[in-house]
């Protein structure tokens, strides 16, 4: 079996100039926890994740600076200022960019497996020849088509 035969093919995508904000509402209304950043050729130019999102958004608690000659402290951050502050910042700085493992469509299914396995990724991309992205792989696809696999596998007998 192919990746090609159980790859999600209505892959949601993104574009690096997307926001913060519209990633999130991109990501709730498709209850979906990633999507890959493409150019305007469909082509892959990066990922991004819900814990992308969360290491992003998360206040930094309060910092001591000292010196020789002063010392203050920054207030611990609250979660409504850094809300207000980079919701419209939009993904491009904060998107993996470099080191995004894909899928052919024509990878075998034990490909799809171990990239998953060997990387603890939630989702991979599938990409054509072009570099487009034409697919996605998860970590649900793996364990439904292992279910098929296994239970239509076994033939119940009857006496």
């Amino acid at each position: 079996m192919q990746v090609r035969d159980f790859m999600i093919h209505q892959v949601v995508t993104v574009k690096q100039s997307t926001t913060i904000k519209e990633l999130i509402s991109i990501l709730e209304t498709n209850r979906i926890g990633s999507v890959p950043v493409v150019d305007d050729k469909e082509n892959l130019i990066g990922i991004i994740s819900d814990g992308d999102i969360v290491r992003f958004l998360s206040p930094h608690k309060e910092k001591i600076y000292l010196s020789y000659y002063i010392s203050y402290v920054d207030e611990a951050e609250k979660i409504e200022d850094v809300l207000r502050e980079k919701m419209n910042t939009t993904i491009e700085n904060i998107m993996v960019k470099k080191n995004i493992k894909t899928l052919a469509p024509d990878d075998d299914f034990e490909s799809a497996i171990r990239e998953i396995s060997n990387h603890h990724f939630k989702k991979i991309p599938v990409v054509n020849g072009a570099g487009r992205v034409i697919g996605i792989i998860s970590r649900g696809d793996i364990i439904h088509n292992l279910s098929k696999t296994i239970f239509d596998d076994i033939t119940p007998t009857h006496p």
